[in-house]
């Protein structure tokens, strides 16, 4: 059975691996269509996200079709399409127990702790799938990284007063964008990108955004658009050390500042400017909660998030290894990218 597995920082490896066995009682056995690819694919790619491991099979940004299901399945059948939540929590410690099963103590990624979907059928817990019969496996794939926006948000408890900031226009920040829309909150678009301001603009139709200069005069427009007031919630979706710890000049006093993107980086920023005498709120956001899930396959299938702007590139299976490295070429139109592993 062919799969696709990074054996070492940009070396892919087309293998094969034995087919699974029939899936345990609390097990599914599914078939993978289509698979998503994000900024963790692409850190694990240049040996930059701090959770990767090696030899792996990525994939976590799954659409899929079930095959099989143990006995204590009930909620999916066979022939299910199914949206994936790949975030393997171990159900015991405090975190689970408490309901935060997002930042398990012992968390697993599928793709990044352990190998995920690239691959033609793999077995996962049951519990982890999401049917979606009105969405396309494409679709499917789009779920969970709306998921991260729509924790990062709830993180923020953005509201219709506020006015929200999401700094980096990337798939992450394009999420976020989603649901603090949906939340009635102002927004306004931040990236140092000018193509990505445009996408935003005519695709997603984002009426303010801010082109980063990275001086003085990102808070003075910035003050310019919100009559002096600042942003009342601020997202980091970048990842970027620098853009985290800027993050709070952007906030208003009493503002929350959520860092929804993963640096390695230590971050170091005065505390009594803007931390103490703004009094803000500093956030962290990690994956995403299986509610969120079901929420956003409800709206992708009621049309109140439309998801034709997203997928900006394709890529066949045997495609991966040669077309990859297109991936990570700066100030191209790529947003999103599927990789499609079977026919259907």
């Amino acid at each position: 059975m062919k799969a696709l597995q990074l054996t070492e920082p940009k070396n892919w490896q087309r293998i094969e691996v034995e087919e699974p066995s029939s899936p345990g009682p609390d097990e599914a056995l599914v078939r993978v269509y289509s698979v998503g690819v994000c900024g963790t694919d692409l850190g694990g790619y240049l040996g930059k996200f701090p959770f990767f491991s090696y030899p792996r099979i990525p994939g976590h940004e799954l659409g899929v079709e079930v095959l099989a299901v143990g006995e204590n399945i009930k909620h999916v059948q066979p022939g299910d399409r199914c949206a994936v939540e790949p975030y393997i929590n171990c159900q015991k410690c405090y975190s689970c127990q408490r309901g935060f099963t997002n930042c398990c103590e012992h968390h697993q990624t599928l793709g990044v702790m352990c190998d995920g979907g690239l691959t033609d059928k793999f077995l996962l817990p049951g519990r982890k799938l999401h049917p979606a019969p009105q969405l396309t496996s494409e679709q499917c794939a789009l779920v969970e990284t709306l998921a991260i926006g729509c924790h990062a948000v709830d993180r923020g408890a953005a509201t219709e007063k506020d006015t929200c900031l999401i700094l980096g226009a990337g798939p992450i920040g394009l999420s976020a964008l989603e649901f603090a829309r949906l939340a009635g909150s102002r927004v306004i678009v931040a990236d140092l990108n000018p193509q990505r301001l445009q996408f935003v603009r005519d695709k997603m139709n984002v009426e303010h955004t801010l082109q980063i200069q990275g001086d003085e005069k990102d808070i003075q427009q910035l003050e310019q658009m919100t009559d002096g007031q600042l942003a009342d919630l601020v997202i980091d979706a970048t990842g970027n050390h620098h853009s985290m710890v800027r993050a709070l000049e952007f906030a208003s006093f009493h503002g929350r500042v959520v860092y929804v993107g993963i640096t390695q980086q230590s971050l170091t920023f005065p505390h009594a400017p803007y931390f103490h005498r703004r009094e803000l709120t500093l956030l962290a956001s990690r994956n995403a909660l299986s509610r969120d899930f079901t929420r956003i396959i409800d709206l992708i299938s009621d049309k109140k998030i439309d998801t034709q702007p997203w997928i900006t590139h394709r890529l066949e299976f045997e495609e991966v290894p040669s077309r990859f490295p297109e991936l990570l070429v700066p100030n191209t139109d790529i947003v999103k990218a599927v990789i499609k592993v079977n026919e259907g």
